[in-house]
């Protein structure tokens, strides 16, 4: 057959990919018809081959979950007996101590401190602080312990007092009306004496391990009736027995393991509960115990103790299912489709390699035309298919390259002008601005430190501060818009606020000159979000002017945000009457200033890092005495770097702490 009717007649159309597919497929449909009948013979063979190794990893993940979650409450409960004991002369600052406590730990429900027998007489003969989480935005303080409700008599409070160690007690449902099976990790406070004088209990929801289980119909009166015969599901027990985790939620707590256990005829099950009692890392398979049954159901059964506990947790998995995997899932499926996919390369490769012969001629001359041959010769083809019109394609693409070559060298050396330059401004607008810290080594009454990073090259954040007669002037502000327009409006700004505050010391009147110089002549609309503020160093009294800025936080006995008016931007109006404000600043205060590239930086979510955060931060740098500037600035740093990951910084972020220490 001809593929040409005559010479001077256009030729038929023929798709290379096509042809191609066509082969792939027809040697694809054959290969794997074979296999498909080798695997149905023999896979019957294989029915578990898989089942034994993929449960014993789910049980150990599953294990390793709830030890993870148990660990985190433990962990929180025995960093904070520490706490406790040093401030054990203050009852009243129980409470605060267990609002925290439930308010950094969302796995902990509520938690209390118990003491003995009239140990503040003033509180009289029970004293039990407690804190309890009503919902995710509510944590509500009680007073626990009177005659009705005696703990001191309980035999959880009695215990961990003689044996003098933190344990997990006996689970137990919350005294309220919402009956929630709960366990408890109790660590005994000591006095200063080193004698037992309470019980720290922290409250954990074992609902919280639900979602471990895997659920089943549990609906019907008759719990042995499944409504999905091949679901697996899980359960844990303690070492009595008791049900702690189980899909029937009427049996958590109430409900026996060993007592139904014992109710079979089988003894299968009663060795597995004792097992499992007793703390033991087993496996039983249906297909090796053909008498195993659990509620009714042949099954196999893996099981493994769960660390730091008494408890016990076994993953139950329907003995058709395990089949079933095993069946679909064999080792010697895996033999065969190799095979095949062996067999499928090197009868396609035979068949490729002869229809992209064209190709390859082809892919030589662009090898040629890469290494910047641009006038090499292309191969002529006689197909009249997609290879002739790539072949065309890549004759087009040779004069483009040429032309292309031309132009990019002159766009790239106009680049690297631009970025040298760029560099430049950058360099020089980072000289502008304080570097050297600490600044003042030589003076204990003041510690200062500050950071800016640019969104670009150059940007328009700016802080600055000095020292003139005993008081310290500072700033930072925010330039509205980013980049070299940005830059250079700083740069005005950080010269003005320089050359106005050495004659003035009032910082509104300062903020009213850098507004009216600004606001003269700004054809361009900017404007400066802005706080001065003068610092006595003699008294500690701060007086400040806030210009459109975030509010600064106080980070001293406690954080707090420092109050200011509503004044507008400055370069905005001219003439306008910006308000002074005034208040004294404790010693070992820190003033934590920063521009909206903090609160506002987003993470690839578009979500914000937000004020909540930023108070979080500061609060546990203030509880961990590592609220000095430099070590607030850079925990600061690492925080909103984790959170925003690899998103591209969308805003120029500035960040200043200014601690008073006389």
């Amino acid at each position: 057959m001809k593929f040409w009717k005559k010479k001077d007649k256009k030729p038929y159309p023929r798709s290379f990919a096509k042809r191609l597919t066509w082969r792939i497929m027809i040697m694809m449909f054959v290969v794997m018809g074979i296999i498909s009948y080798i695997i149905f013979q023999t896979v019957l063979a294989s029915i578990t081959a898989g089942a034994k190794f993929a449960v014993p990893q789910i049980l150990g993940n599953n294990t390793e979950n709830i030890a993870g979650k148990l660990s985190e409450v433990s962990v929180a409960a025995i960093n904070t007996a520490p706490e406790i004991e040093a401030r054990i002369d203050q009852p009243d600052a129980m409470y605060d101590i267990m609002e925290r406590m439930v308010e950094l730990n969302p796995h902990i429900r509520s938690c209390g401190i118990s003491f003995v027998d009239s140990y503040y007489p003033q509180k009289g003969r029970w004293f039990c602080p407690y804190a309890i989480r009503r919902d995710s935005a509510t944590i509500e303080r009680q007073t626990l312990g009177d005659k009705f409700k005696d703990y001191l008599s309980a035999e959880w409070f009695t215990e961990t007092i003689t044996r003098n160690e933190s344990h997990w007690s006996k689970p137990f449902f919350a005294g309220d009306s919402t009956k929630i099976p709960l366990t408890a990790y109790l660590v005994p406070i000591h006095d200063k004496q080193g004698k037992a004088i309470a019980v720290l209990g922290v409250d954990f929801q074992l609902d919280e391990l639900s979602p471990i289980v895997v659920k089943k119909d549990w609906s019907k009166d008759d719990s042995t009736v499944w409504s999905a015969e091949y679901e697996a599901y899980a359960f844990a027990i303690d070492s009595s027995g008791n049900y702690l985790l189980h899909p029937d939620r009427k049996r958590i707590i109430k409900d026996n393991f060993l007592t139904r256990a014992k109710a079979t005829p089988q003894t299968m099950d009663d060795k597995i509960a004792r097992e499992m009692m007793a703390g033991e890392s087993k496996s039983h398979h249906s297909i090796m115990n053909k008498d195993l049954y659990i509620d009714g159901e042949r099954v196999c059964i893996f099981y493994a103790p769960i660390k730091q506990t008494a408890w016990s947790y076994a993953y139950v998995v329907p003995a058709l299912f395990v089949e079933i995997i095993g069946y679909l899932f064999g080792g010697i499926l895996l033999i065969f489709i190799l095979i095949g996919l062996i067999i499928v390369f090197f009868a396609g490769r035979r068949g490729i390699k002869k229809s992209t012969k064209p190709l390859r001629l082809l892919a030589a001359s662009a090898d040629e035309v890469a290494k910047g041959n641009f006038n090499t010769q292309l191969p002529e083809m006689k197909s009249r298919d997609e290879i002739h019109q790539l072949r065309d394609s890549f004759e087009n693409m040779q004069h483009s390259l040429t032309k292309y070559i031309d132009e990019l060298r002159t766009t790239t050396a106009q680049k690297a002008s631009m970025e040298s330059e760029l560099k430049i401004a950058h360099d020089i607008q980072m000289s502008m601005l304080p570097k050297t810290f600490p600044p003042y080594p030589e003076r204990t009454d003041i510690d200062i430190y500050g950071t800016l990073t640019p969104a670009k090259g150059v940007g328009g954040d700016l802080f600055d501060f000095y020292i003139r007669e005993e008081k310290l002037f500072f700033c930072i502000g925010d330039v509205s818009g980013k980049g070299i327009p940005a830059s250079l409006y700083m740069a005005v700004t950080r010269s003005l606020f320089r050359n106005v505050s050495a004659h003035v010391s009032e910082p509104d009147k300062i903020v009213i000159a850098l507004n009216n110089a600004q606001a003269e002549g700004n054809d361009t609309n900017m404007f400066v979000t802005i706080f001065v503020g003068v610092l006595d160093l003699q008294t500690g009294i701060l007086s400040y002017c806030n210009a459109g800025h975030d509010a600064p936080l106080l980070v001293g006995r406690d954080v707090g945000e420092l109050p200011c008016d509503s004044n507008l931007p400055i370069g905005v109006i001219a003439n306008f009457k910006f308000t002074q404000q005034q208040t004294r600043i404790d010693s070992g205060t820190t003033i934590f200033l920063f521009t909206d590239g903090l609160n506002e930086a987003e993470n690839m979510s578009h979500d914000q890092f937000g004020d909540m955060r930023i108070w979080k931060i500061c609060q546990k740098q203030l509880a961990g005495q590592s609220h000095q500037p430099q070590k607030l600035i850079e925990k600061m740093t690492d925080e909103v770097h984790h959170f925003v990951g690899d998103a591209e910084q969308s805003d120029d972020l500035t960040m200043l702490a200014i601690q008073y220490k006389r």
